[in-house]
C-alpha cells in the first residue's frame, strides 16, 4: 500500500550550511550533524528504501523556526533558500517526495505573504509550516491574520509544529526548565494552547474551511476531550476580570459548543508508535481528519524506527481497508491536492 508521510523533517544542503553559520545557539544546532538522514539526502534515500517504493514523504523543514534564526530584514532570504532547496529535492526525486511544505518568515508578515504566493504558484508547495508561537508571540495576534486568510483562500493546509526552549522555566522561581521537561511536556502544551487560542479567537468562524494539521496527534486535546467539553461549556465562570461568557454565547448562538471547534483541526500519527495514542486521536478527530506522519528522523536510530513503529501501530488497529487507505495516503492526496497545479492567487474568502 502507498504510504505518504506528511510530517518528516529535513534540511536542504545549502540551507543547512547557512543555518550552521548563523544560528544563535550553534552548539544546539550542531547536534543535527549526528543525524545524517536529516541533512544528507543520499542517507535519507537509502533509509527510505527499507520501506519499499510505496513509502513517500512530504518534506517539512526542521526546527529552529526561520524567525528564530534571522531578524525580519534577513529572514525572507533565509526562507527562500530553504524553499528553493526543498523544491529542488522534490523535482529530482518526485516518486519519493511528491511535495513539500513551505517555510515562511513569520517575523515579516508582508514577506511571508509574498513567499506563500511564490512557493505555491511557482514551486508547487502544498502548504506552509508555522510554529505554535512566533518568538514568544501568540498566533492569534491580529498582525498574523493575513497569513491565515491567504491559506484559507488557497484552500491548502497549515502544518503547526510546537516550539518551546529550555529557557521557558517549569516554575516561576527558576530560570530554566529542567530534565528536558520543556520538550517532553512543554511541546504538547504548546500545541494545545495554540489550538485553544485559535478556537476562542474565532479562527473557524472567520475561516470556516481553514485546515491546520497539528503535530503529534493533536497533542493533549484528544485525551482531554471530556475536560474540554464540560469544562469549556462553563467558559467564563472561572474568570473575574474579563467577560468570556460572550464568547460562549456567540458559539451557542451558532448551535455549537467550544469542543466542536477543536474537532475541526487535523492531526498526524507522529506519536512514536503508540497504538493507544493513535486510537484516541482517531476517535476524537475522525478518520477524515487524520493523516499518516512519523516525525522522521528524530528517533534513537536516526530515522527508521519512528517509521517502522508508526506503521506497526497503525496496522495493529485493524482498520477497514477504506479507512487504512484514507489514513495512509488518501486524505493527504485530497487535502494537499497533489494531482493539481495551483497556478494563480485566489480571491480571499469572505
Amino acid at each position: 500500500m502507498k504510504r505518504i508521510d506528511i510530517f518528516p523533517h529535513i534540511f536542504p544542503p545549502a540551507f543547512f550550511t547557512k543555518m550552521l553559520e548563523i544560528a544563535p545557539d550553534r552548539n544546539a544546532i550542531k547536534r543535527w550533524l549526528n543525524i545524517p538522514v536529516l541533512h544528507d539526502l543520499h542517507a535519507r534515500l537509502r533509509m527510505m528504501d527499507e520501506f519499499g517504493a510505496g513509502y513517500q514523504q512530504i518534506l517539512t523543514l526542521s526546527l529552529p523556526a526561520i524567525e528564530y534564526l534571522a531578524p525580519p530584514e534577513k529572514s525572507p532570504a533565509l526562507a527562500r533558500l530553504a524553499n528553493d532547496g526543498m523544491a529542488e529535492i522534490c523535482a529530482k526525486h518526485p516518486q519519493r517526495f511528491p511535495g513539500f511544505v513551505a517555510s515562511v518568515p513569520m517575523n515579516n508578515v508582508a514577506a511571508s505573504l509574498e513567499e506563500i504566493t511564490r512557493t505555491v504558484e511557482q514551486l508547487g508547495a502544498r502548504g506552509i509550516q508555522i510554529f505554535t508561537n512566533v518568538n514568544g508571540r501568540p498566533l492569534d495576534e491580529p498582525e498574523f491574520a493575513p497569513i491565515f486568510e491567504q491559506m484559507h483562500a488557497y484552500d491548502l493546509p497549515i502544518w503547526m509544529h510546537p516550539t518551546r526552549g529550555q529557557k521557558t522555566a517549569d516554575y516561576a522561581t527558576e530560570q530554566k526548565s529542567k530534565y528536558e521537561i520543556w520538550w517532553l511536556f512543554g511541546w504538547p502544551y504548546e500545541t494545545s494552547a495554540a489550538m485553544a487560542r485559535m478556537v476562542f479567537a474565532g479562527f473557524f468562524d472567520r475561516w470556516p474551511n481553514l485546515k491546520i494539521i497539528t503535530h503529534h496527534m493533536g497533542a493533549m486535546v484528544p485525551y482531554l476531550e471530556a475536560r474540554i467539553g464540560m469544562g469549556m461549556d462553563q467558559l467564563g465562570s472561572r474568570t473575574a476580570d474579563e467577560d468570556y461568557t460572550v464568547i460562549l454565547k456567540h458559539m451557542n448562538a451558532r448551535g455549537r459548543r467550544p469542543l466542536d471547534y477543536f474537532h475541526q483541526f487535523y492531526a498526524d500519527t507522529s506519536v512514536n508508535g503508540s497504538r493507544s495514542a493513535i486510537r484516541c486521536g482517531l476517535d476524537f478527530f475522525g478518520i477524515d481528519h487524520c493523516l499518516f506522519g512519523t516525525d522522521c528522523p528524530f528517533d534513537p536510530q536516526g530515522g527508521p524506527l519512528f517509521i517502522r513503529e508508526g506503521m506497526r501501530a497503525i496496522d495493529s488497529l485493524k482498520l477497514s481497508d477504506a479507512d487504512l487507505e484514507k489514513l495512509y495516503h488518501g486524505n493527504a492526496e485530497q487535502m494537499l491536492r497533489l494531482s493539481e497545479k495551483i497556478a494563480r492567487r485566489p480571491q480571499a474568502h469572505k
